[in-house]
């Protein structure tokens, strides 16, 4: 079995380092700073789309990779400031590595979402991590996703997709895979989502290993 997490809003809360950076751009060209859950809402197709977004909410008319680049590297220094990961999340991997193959298929550039696996101890336990800025395109093309089942030799029902966003809604739909929906993420205040019927849900990061261990146990089943 293939067990697949997305990264921010599931694993990690990372929503205030986020949200600081973000707003030490908007801030640094004039504008006012934008209220943390308004840039939650912002986050899940890449930085570049993250600082397209907050420097349109303030109407800020600047060169977007020098806005980037000043993301990035304000990024880069609170990276895990505030962020951690959810209460729970370490202890489920942890467990969860004992009974399937775990990944993580983040739209996050792949050196920052290594770094912070490595920081809370989460990596050890994965065997692939794809960033969106690897060869694959970002979510939710399954593209990633279809090759990560393909390396773990997989099929389609016998691999969970876990993610918070309607971004990981249409990459499982669209891949064809089991989805379990992170509504404790904060990719889930942006909404734009159906759960459908078959679909796990976890409305408390302590309840995901629970959650992901029936998934597991409905698969062994002969």
């Amino acid at each position: 079995m293939l067990v697949v997490f997305d990264l921010d809003g599931t694993l990690i809360d990372s929503v205030r380092d986020l949200a600081d950076s973000t707003n030490d751009v908007v801030v640094g060209y004039g504008a006012e700073a934008l209220p943390c859950d308004a840039v939650a809402a912002m986050v899940g197709e890449g930085a570049r789309k993250l600082v397209e977004r907050a420097l349109a909410a303030r109407e800020l008319d600047v060169p977007i990779d020098q806005a980037l680049d000043r993301f990035r590297q304000a990024y880069d220094v609170r990276l895990t400031a505030h962020t951690r990961p959810y209460t729970g999340v370490a202890e489920a991997v942890a467990g969860l590595a004992d009974r399937a193959r775990l990944a993580v298929l983040t739209n996050k550039p792949e050196a920052p979402a290594l770094r912070l696996l490595e920081a809370f101890g989460l990596l050890a336990r994965l065997t692939w991590v794809i960033g969106g800025d690897g060869p694959f395109p970002r979510k939710p093309d399954p593209s990633g996703l279809e090759h990560l089942m393909r390396e773990a030799a997989v099929a389609p029902d016998s691999t969970l997709l876990v993610g918070d966003s309607a971004i990981d809604v249409e990459t499982a739909r669209r891949a064809g895979v089991l989805l379990c929906l992170a509504r404790y993420g904060f990719g889930s205040r942006r909404g734009g989502f159906d759960v459908a019927a078959g679909d796990l849900v976890v409305d408390d990061p302590r309840d995901l290993a629970r959650v992901v261990n029936r998934f597991l146990d409905d698969r062994s089943r002969p």
